[in-house]
């Protein structure tokens, strides 16, 4: 037997604002077609003034609690995945248990920008494989576009608002492939290359929140390499081949990149799900927004294998193998 964390529920939540790549032409110097052509993103959601990273959470959280059929009493913890916190301290997490009413257990931060969904659920899962929780709570959220610098047109088109959350909760396995649940969970970083992917600000060195800076293309290439390891990894470590996988759901960054991988994996396109059209890169959000839509839409169904993966600033990358 085996303790699996399996997903009861998820949910999203999106900023009304929708700007289109029309209305970033008169932002900034690009058009729809260039970036269109390099990236898949034809529009993305903007918090309002005031909206916070806490609030995109709490809406994600009371959806994807409300698919589960599971209260704030029942939950033992809550691990949110963001690089955009409403404040430097306390925790985005301890805002939302507030707002939920949860008066138990723990609720914490996890930073890992763009694979902090995936670093969210791995830390849930040995929390519940330890015994130390039964059900979870697990959110990404960003208000990315508040870390924009508005002039520069090769990283202000990218990025959207906005937060998934999914729950889990311990069941009993058989220790196989076939088990519902969480399967495997695979992280890695390296530091080395932080000068490709950064905000340029923080509270000890520059005492201001600062921008996002990128080279894209060296980022770029980084992620075809370490994506495609990854996918190796967690099928390697399961005793499957790509044919075993039912969806692929990746971060949504770029369409190429996404594309790329599934072709290696031998997918057809329609068992990719691509939501980075209509959200841009949600960083952190947007392994459970993709997930949400998918489940929501009737795509994803109970039993699915499911291949969850992505990279992001630090470097860090990693992916999980769940069956829905």
């Amino acid at each position: 037997m085996a303790i699996r964390s399996v997903i009861l529920g998820c949910g999203s939540y999106l900023p009304a604002k929708v700007m289109t790549n029309a209305e970033m032409a008169q932002v900034v110097d690009t058009s729809d077609e260039w970036i269109t052509e390099r990236t898949g993103i034809k529009s993305r959601h903007i918090a309002a003034e005031g909206e916070l990273t806490s609030d995109l959470a709490y809406n994600a959280a009371l959806a994807a609690m409300a698919h589960a059929g599971v209260t704030a009493d029942e939950l033992d913890l809550i691990v949110l995945a963001t690089a955009t916190p409403d404040n430097t301290f306390p925790a985005t997490a301890v805002k939302v248990q507030a707002r939920l009413g949860m008066t138990r257990g723990a609720a914490f931060d996890v930073q890992a920008v763009c694979s902090g969904f995936i670093y969210a659920l791995s830390v849930a899962d040995n929390f519940i494989k330890a015994g130390q929780a039964r059900t979870v709570l697990v959110i990404g959220a960003e208000t990315f576009s508040r870390i924009l610098d508005w002039n520069d047109r090769t990283t202000c088109v990218l990025f959207g608002d906005g937060a998934g959350a999914v729950v889990l909760r311990a069941a009993d396995g058989a220790g196989t492939s076939g088990d519902q649940g969480i399967l495997s969970t695979h992280l890695h970083s390296d530091g080395n290359h932080h000068d490709l992917l950064y905000v340029d600000g923080g509270p000890s060195s520059t005492q201001t929140v600062g921008h996002v800076r990128m080279r894209g293309q060296e980022v770029f290439k980084h992620a075809v390499v370490n994506l495609a390891d990854v996918v190796k990894e967690a099928l390697s470590a399961n005793g499957l081949t790509a044919d075993a996988i039912d969806w692929l759901v990746p971060h949504q960054a770029n369409r190429r990149i996404i594309e790329g991988t599934g072709r290696k994996l031998k997918l057809p396109a329609e068992r990719v799900v691509i939501t980075v059209d209509h959200h841009g890169n949600t960083s952190a959000a947007s392994i459970p927004l993709a997930l949400a839509e998918a489940v929501a839409d009737g795509r994803i169904q109970r039993g699915d294998l499911m291949l969850l993966e992505a990279m992001g600033g630090g470097f860090t990358w990693g992916g999980a193998l769940v069956r829905f």
